[in-house]
């Protein structure tokens, strides 16, 4: 999942050497946390939120096939 994420942030980034990607493990819950630049960040989310929950949609079908449930967060980097 995280692989998954990484690979679409670093694409849609200008400093793909900033983004970090935490992931925080449950019994069935995967939490991602998205950390990029303040820059950055109106590119991952995009207008109204598009880009954001284009991500968590495929995030989330890719999740299913596992059995999983995932939260995607987007937070900038201090």
């Amino acid at each position: 999942m995280k692989n998954l994420v990484e690979i679409m942030v670093r694409n849609l980034v200008d400093t793909p050497e900033e983004v970090n990607i935490k992931e925080t493990a449950g019994d069935s819950i995967i939490i991602l946390e998205i950390n990029v630049s303040e820059d950055d960040v109106g590119k991952v989310i995009g207008k109204e939120g598009r880009i954001a929950n284009a991500i968590r949609t495929i995030v989330k079908a890719a999740a299913a096939k596992q059995e999983k449930k995932v939260t995607v967060e987007i937070v900038t980097q201090n």
